[in-house]
């Protein structure tokens, strides 16, 4: 692992020692020593820490330069399933994720009875 890329990926989210080591369920001071390479996580921890900073584990032990990994799905609904997500680091909630589930279905809804009005026009 490069030794500076968990600080460097908690620092360019602004994030303290503290609130990455309470987001991935582990002590301050355990976290410290993962970001100063004095501990190797277990792999659930390096798989909180990829979804945390959104890249990946081969990014963050330094495997490739690619910050960002392709993800394949990009059906919004699939993805909301995902009871682990977060903005920015800050955990959604079951309510949260409901929220913008809701929101999305009624955009989705308007721009079907939006499309099947201007369908009714044309006849």
């Amino acid at each position: 692992m490069k030794v500076s890329t968990l600080r460097l990926l908690r620092k360019e989210r602004k994030m303290t020692l503290q609130a990455v080591a309470e987001s991935i369920g582990v002590a301050k001071s355990t976290y410290a020593c993962y970001e100063l390479n004095y501990r190797q996580p277990p792999i659930e921890v390096w798989q909180k820490l990829a979804i945390l900073f959104n890249t990946s584990v081969d990014y963050i032990i330094g495997a490739t330069d690619d910050l960002h990994p392709q993800y394949k799905c990009t059906n919004a609904k699939a993805i909301l399933k995902n009871s682990k997500l977060h903005w920015d680091g800050v955990p959604l909630t079951a309510n949260d994720l409901e929220i913008v589930r809701d929101l999305l279905e009624r955009v989705v809804q308007e721009r079907i009875s939006s499309k099947d009005k201007k369908g009714l026009s044309s006849i």
